[in-house]
């Protein structure tokens, strides 16, 4: 048996961190999950979020909300928000640091902070929690 190349050993290595990292990544975040949605989800609070949603998720996630937004980033699929399944949690804490940070291992979805308000992304997520699993407030 030949022993490695200093390139094989990197390129090993490499890809032995990225999987690291990946499942990193992938870990739920226990401070969003513990985090409590300060905005009741009244009448109001859901159509301000739904007009948000049309405002600045739409194009990536669709009107529809299935994930099949015209303007989503080449090679991306963003989430169907419709559906039980959800890759970064399904708390509101979870639903609402993914639109203040983003998501995705490139930052595919890109963060909402300044661009919205905490309330008006809380407003979202009670849109949001209008259209998907309805198991974890």
């Amino acid at each position: 048996m030949r022993p490695l190349t200093t390139a094989a050993t990197i390129g090993i290595a490499g890809a032995w961190l990225l999987l690291v990292g990946v499942a990193i990544g992938a870990q739920e975040d226990p401070a969003a999950k513990k985090l409590k949605n300060p905005v009741p989800a009244s009448p109001e609070s859901v159509a301000a979020g739904q007009q948000l949603y049309q405002k600045f998720c739409r194009f990536c996630h669709g009107a529809d909300a299935k994930g099949n937004g015209p303007m989503a980033p080449k090679g991306t699929h963003p989430p169907d928000l419709t559906d039980n399944e959800w890759t970064h949690g399904s708390t509101d804490g979870e639903i609402f640091v993914v639109l203040r940070d983003g998501a995705g291992p490139k930052q595919e979805m890109k963060p909402f902070k300044g661009k919205m308000t905490d309330q008006d992304m809380w407003n979202v997520v009670n849109y949001v929690r209008t259209l998907g699993p309805k198991t974890k407030p």
